[in-house]
């Protein structure tokens, strides 16, 4: 009896939420909040989201809009709809997340990087920031993931555009 009971409890921990999964019926909708709930063993298994804000970062390397290589790394603050687990759960899995923000991620980037030049994109680059920002947001949440923060946390061109600039500024000074 003891060893049903224990197996019939499970906890959900602060800054978790939770989802059931029934062999009969499948994912229900329900969400369950942190705390101490009962189910059916065997017939049923908790699955367990971490629903904090998460960073993650995503790294390309892509052409502007005047064929320069680009180098930029985007830092990611992430974290789940909490009323939509069910349906990322029964999408996307668990490690929706991984499979996502990596894809979407570089799409968006490429997208709107190859919309500047090399010089725009060093000028302009709150302006740049902000339109990836933007884009990225719309993208997640059509897969049911908040997007807190986007920025560009690192970018580098090819070696010929950064002698050219250089050589730029030595000749200016």
């Amino acid at each position: 009896g003891a060893f049903l009971v224990s197996q019939s409890i499970f906890d959900v921990k602060g800054g978790t939420r939770a989802v059931i999964f029934d062999r009969l019926s499948g994912v229900k909708e329900d969400v369950i909040n942190e705390g101490t709930h009962f189910l059916v063993p065997w017939l049923q298994r908790s699955v367990i989201f971490d629903v904090r804000t998460k960073p993650r970062n995503i790294a390309t390397t892509t052409g502007s809009k005047d064929l320069q290589m680009v180098s930029l790394t985007l830092r990611v603050l992430h974290r789940p709809n909490v009323k939509a687990l069910p349906k990322i759960y029964q999408n996307l899995g668990v490690d929706y997340d991984e499979r996502v923000l990596p894809s979407i991620g570089n799409e968006v980037l490429k997208a709107i990087v190859a919309q500047f030049d090399a010089a725009e994109l060093i000028t302009q680059r709150e302006a740049v920031s902000q339109k990836i920002r933007t884009e990225l947001t719309r993208r997640a949440a059509e897969f049911n993931i908040a997007l807190e923060d986007v920025s560009i946390t690192h970018m580098t061109f090819g070696r010929e555009f950064t002698k050219a600039v250089e050589q730029k500024q030595i000749a200016q000074q």
